[in-house]
């Protein structure tokens, strides 16, 4: 399974990737394997405030429905919309293309409650 180390990771299976005071969000290899092919994205427009820990939006598959939680607080400044027409892009390339949202941070002090690669991958060890 893939994990970049360059991102962080939340144990709802969402990864953060920093750029300065932003972050932009997507859901992990195993998210997706879990959902299998990804149907339909609900994201929130851009302007919504996020709260870290609560539902931002829901991603439909064949087998569910679930919902997307932000990994941190803060306003959404983009979304992807390409999602909309294509929501297959987070099966095809879920650390790339099939990002979610871009989040401008209210506290960066937020993204030491998040896991670093080795301990998301210890995390996914104990649930599997």
């Amino acid at each position: 399974m893939d994990l970049p180390k360059n991102l962080k990771y939340s144990k709802d299976h969402e990864w953060a990737l920093v750029k300065g005071n932003e972050v932009v969000v997507g859901i992990t290899e195993y998210a997706v394997t879990e959902l299998g092919d990804i149907v339909f994205v609900e994201l929130p427009d851009v302007g919504t405030q996020v709260e870290q820990n609560a539902a931002f939006g829901n991603i439909e598959s064949v087998k569910a429905t679930s919902e997307l939680f932000a990994p941190v607080s803060g306003e959404v400044i983009a979304r992807n919309e390409e999602l909309g027409d294509t929501p297959e892009g987070v099966n095809d390339d879920p650390y790339g293309e099939g990002w979610l949202i871009r989040i401008k941070m209210d506290d960066p002090g937020e993204l030491d409650d998040l896991m670093t690669v080795d301990q998301y991958a210890a995390h996914l060890d104990e649930i599997a």
